[in-house]
């Protein structure tokens, strides 16, 4: 359903940083070189943020989360092993952080296991028609529910299978499976049920 809609920050998704740069980065900033660090987070910010937004929905939670991954990743530099692109390691390191943030605040919110949890209560503008059709993609997934929210941008956008979501949301397969089947759902009611 996703797939032609989520190239949102395509621009930055294009413009993906040279691994080989990124890594003589990673040596000096692993050696505490603050100004390799700097140019490190100006080459990912912009892609690492985007994904934050769409996980938690919030853009000032998700400069919150750009901040705590960045402060993670200049902690863990040193440790590095240089088995994958800096840019991968990055963007796990603050899914991680996304998704730590949201088991701890699952106590505090409604669980989402059943189906009222993930009813949306559309609102009626002055016309009387649902706001919903003026929505975009972005900003219908930043509706739904967080762990449907999150769900959803996992598998769908960042291309997570059902185990991997179901081990690092806490959750049963079966239960990450009906979360991404409630989440399109909502999106096509949110979205005018006009999107595949």
């Amino acid at each position: 359903m996703l797939s032609h809609a989520v190239t949102i920050e395509a621009t930055d998704a294009a413009c993906v940083p040279d691994r080989d740069q990124d890594h003589a980065l990673v040596r000096a900033a692993g050696s505490g070189d603050v100004l390799a660090f700097e140019q490190l987070y100006r080459r990912h910010h912009r892609r690492v943020f985007a994904l934050l937004r769409r996980l938690c929905g919030h853009e000032s939670r998700a400069e919150d989360l750009l901040q705590e991954a960045f402060v993670k990743a200049w902690q863990a530099l040193p440790g590095f092993r240089f088995e994958s692109a800096f840019g991968t390691w990055l963007h796990r390191l603050a899914v991680n952080t996304a998704l730590m943030e949201l088991r701890s605040r699952r106590g505090g919110e409604d669980r989402e296991t059943d189906d009222s949890a993930l009813e949306w209560q559309g609102t009626p503008d002055s016309a009387g028609q649902r706001t919903a059709l003026g929505l975009d993609l972005e900003r219908a997934v930043a509706t739904l529910p967080p762990r449907a929210r999150a769900v959803l941008v996992l598998h769908d956008v960042e291309g997570w299978k059902h185990e991997e979501i179901g081990a690092e949301l806490g959750m049963a397969v079966g239960s990450s499976k009906a979360q991404l089947h409630r989440a399109r759902q909502l999106l096509r009611t949110r979205l005018g049920g006009h999107h595949d």
